[in-house]
This record gives structure tokens, sequence and C-alpha cells, in this order.
């Protein structure tokens, strides 16, 4: 079969991923072999494929949000049969789906809705599932009103924006003038373009000095330090993205620095939290079915265009969700 890989170590970096013939797999113990229909682009897919992962084995295929059709069942799996549509996120460790067929834990694959396409499936997975995490298995919301989401016009952010509106909270967002557009249309209550605002400031005025109750970090380090000054008393910053400040003042608002990842739940071996990659993914999609959650799909790409779109995300060029359409 046809699948876009890293050929070995000494061959890391966007320019040298390469479409190949590779062996289909087949599925073992609790495992099924899919027929990729789509898979959605993210920015850890260009990361990992500048810097690899310990646990590959080479060649290693690429691509961890996939769509598709179950296609073989491996022995122990009694909850899914050949033709079923289904859709899930994928163990970064193991070969990925841009590839004709994957093999993958039963156990974290979702059954995809009738009314939705492969390609709204593919789209609606690392990113969602990163916000539902944090807004829905992470932050206690008791008493919470407002939430600061950073980087609003990106796809974790477009996608917590929409759970905090349907969670009633009061949104703040920042964002460049590029992506303002996307932040307008799901209706962020507050805007702040942090090229040309200060944000700590911003967020103290909109909350009349307050501050918020929740803020969703996707960028890391020092900006997660910066958050302390923003933040109303009691409240919760949910780590998504990279990088611990090394000073972090906990004490002067009794703080709560919460870590929320995918990434991490298959290290954990964990089969309750693996399953729930499932069940949230199902929770997901009965949003987007309902017209509650927009997954602002931005362009579908065929599968011979994969560098170029990955690159794309890494240039920060997308606006929405970009994805691979794998079969035709």
């Amino acid at each position: 079969m046809k699948a876009w890989v890293v050929k070995n170590q000494a061959h890391l970096g966007l320019e040298q991923l390469r479409l190949l013939d590779v062996p289909i797999p087949k599925p073992q113990v609790a495992e099924l072999q899919v027929k990729v229909q789509a898979v959605g682009l993210n920015p850890v897919d260009y990361k990992i494929i500048d810097s690899g992962v310990a646990a590959w084995q080479y060649p290693h295929t690429i691509g961890i949000d996939v769509a598709g059709e179950v296609s073989a069942v491996g022995p122990d799996v009694t909850d899914f049969k050949l033709g079923d549509r289904v859709f899930y996120h994928s163990d970064l460790r193991r070969n990925g789906a841009l590839a004709t067929y994957n093999v993958t834990l039963a156990a974290s694959v979702a059954k995809l809705p009738d009314a939705l396409s492969y390609v709204q499936g593919a789209a609606i997975l690392c990113a969602n599932l990163t916000a539902y995490q944090a807004l829905i298995r992470k932050v206690n919301l008791t008493n919470a009103q407002t939430v600061l989401i950073h980087a609003g016009g990106g796809a974790v952010g477009l996608a917590a924006l929409q759970l905090a509106k349907q969670l009633g909270l009061r949104t703040i967002t920042t964002v460049s003038a590029r992506k303002r557009a996307l932040v307008e249309k799901v209706g962020a209550d507050t805007i702040i373009d942090y090229h040309q605002e200060d944000v700590t400031a911003a967020v103290l005025k909109a909350t009349e000095g307050r501050g918020v109750d929740v803020s969703l970090n996707t960028i890391g380090g020092s900006e997660l330090a910066a958050d302390a000054a923003r933040m109303a008393y009691n409240g919760q910053i949910v780590a998504i993205g990279d990088g611990m400040p090394q000073h972090f003042d906990f004490d002067d608002h009794a703080l709560a620095l919460i870590r929320s990842g995918l990434g991490g739940v298959y290290r954990s071996n964990d089969p309750v939290q693996i399953h729930d990659l499932a069940v949230m993914a199902q929770a997901v999609a009965k949003l987007v079915v309902a017209a509650k959650l927009d997954p602002l799909i931005g362009d579908v790409q065929p599968f011979d265009q994969v560098p170029t779109a990955l690159q794309t995300i890494k240039s920060g060029r997308n606006v929405g969700k970009l994805v691979i359409q794998v079969t035709a």
C-alpha cells in the first residue's frame, strides 16, 4: 500500500517525508484494521516529523486523526464488524494513518454517525478532544463565569470557544487579526488582538478588574506565568501548550494549574482513559450532528498533497481545519 513515511532517524524533517510502498498492516489481539478515508492534520504531525519519536520503528507512517471503514477485526474484538464507519485519535508511537490502511487499538475507536462524512469525522478529533478534555474532564466549573482562551483562532481555541458557549461561560480570547473573523463566527464575547493590545490589561478590563475563572493556555512557558495576573481568586489555568514556567505564583490568588493533553493517554496504558478517547469522540460527534459545534474545515487536500498541506500548517497559513482525503 502507499503511505507517507519518515524513512529513518537520519531523514527527519518535513522535507524528508516520502510516499512509499509499505506492507499492509494486520490487526492483532484487540486491534482493528481500518481502510482509511480521511485524516485530519495537526501541528503535532509536523513537530514529530521534525523530531522523531523514540518508540518509532522505521519506515514510520505518520497521521493520527483517522476516519474510515473497518476492513479487518483482530481476535477478541466484539464491538466492531466489517464495514463499520469509524473515527479515532490514534497513538503517535504506532504507524499512522496517512496510508491506505491503518491498525489501531479497538478500545479507542468510536463509530462515526451516519450524519457525518469521513472528512468531518477526521476533522473533529485532536483539537476538539483536547478542548473537550480540558473543559469537561479537567476543570471544575462550579461558580465559574468567565474563560480566557488563548489563540482562539487555532483549532483547539475554536473548539474551546464553542464548547465554552455551550457551558454558559463568557468567553475572552486572544487572536491575530488574520484569524479574527473565525472567532467572530463562533461568537467570542471579547476579542483581544495580542499583537496590538496588552493581554493582561485587556483581560482585567473585560472582567472589571476581577480576572477570569478559567484560562485555557495553549501557549505554555512564560505565558502560563503571565496568566497568574489575569486570574480571579481560586482561578484554574489549564496548561495545554508545551513548557512549564520556572516561576509561578500560586498563592496570591489560590490558583490551580492543571495539565491537559491527549498524547500521554496511550503511554499510560490505562484502559479506562484509552477508551475515554472513544467516549469523548462520540460526545463531540453528537454536538456536531446537533449543529452545536462546527469543525470549521478550512480546506480538504488530496493524498498526494500531504507535505504541502503540512507545510501550510507549519507556516501558520491555514485558516480552519485542514483535512487530507485519502480515498477518493
